[in-house]
């Protein structure tokens, strides 16, 4: 595992008064990508500008963080140049409040294409299973986009759904995931797995939902965005770095 392992876990409340936070963990089989990223990889390990597109609904716009600069595309911006300092590497956000698959496709040429980005990285798949739309249209809209980005040479990572409350209470929300990773494998890209990192904290770190999710049921709030967007960075960074070893 990631992170530090802690013997026992402090309700939210106690880890405050301990001076202490969660511990940002997760499975190691979770954080590594089995397809290459080659355009953004070679534009990592030659220290060329990079740009992402982070593309979305709600949790990637970042609602439930306290601010804009909390949202899980700042904190991966914030993490990347961490991690590689003197990169120039920027996240723009293009995630909006309830959009579906087929909403973020009509704003694709505005918001994705003519950003010229080197990586995309597009969460998908909640607000249909929430709205109990057709899953088909979500593979559809991916495999059309993903075409597409194929074409500009920009290369795509999918994200999952988000462990919490209210996308547990859908009985078929196996079934999305389970989409998803059909998509992943049709179009020859990585699904990275947010829902099993998520249900990791609340299975293996025995996190309750008041750590992560917001009072809706639904949201990520600043530590769950924070955790998250780092571990995507060390995901994405050990890619980089396994690709330069290989050569």
């Amino acid at each position: 595992m990631l992170g530090v392992t802690v013997p026992g876990v402090l309700p939210p409340a106690a880890a405050v008064e301990a001076g202490r936070g969660p511990a940002c963990t997760a499975p190691t089989e979770l954080l590594r990508t089995t397809r290459p990223l080659p355009h953004f990889m070679r534009k990592l390990t030659e220290n060329q500008p990079v740009k992402i597109v982070a593309l979305g609904s709600s949790s990637t716009f970042g609602h439930g963080a306290t601010s804009p600069a909390a949202s899980y595309p700042a904190r991966l911006e914030a993490e990347l140049r961490a991690l590689r300092p003197g990169q120039e590497i920027s996240v723009v956000n293009r995630g909006i409040n309830g959009n579906v698959s087929r909403d973020e496709m009509l704003r694709f040429d505005r918001d994705v294409i003519a950003e010229r980005p080197d990586l995309v990285i597009w969460q998908v798949g909640t607000n249909t299973l929430l709205r109990g739309q057709d899953m088909w249209s979500v593979f559809l809209d991916v495999r059309a986009g993903v075409q597409r980005l194929n074409a500009l040479s920009a290369d795509v990572l999918l994200m999952n759904l988000q462990y919490s409350p209210e996308v547990l209470k859908r009985a078929n929300y196996p079934d999305m995931l389970d989409l998803l990773a059909v998509a992943g494998r049709e179009t020859r890209i990585d699904v990275f797995d947010r829902f099993g990192i998520m249900k990791s904290w609340s299975e293996r770190q025995r996190y309750g939902f008041d750590v992560f999710i917001t009072a809706d049921g639904l949201h990520m709030n600043d530590w769950s965005y924070g955790c998250l967007a780092k571990l995507l960075a060390l995901t994405l960074n050990a890619a980089a770095q396994g690709a330069t070893a290989g050569r």
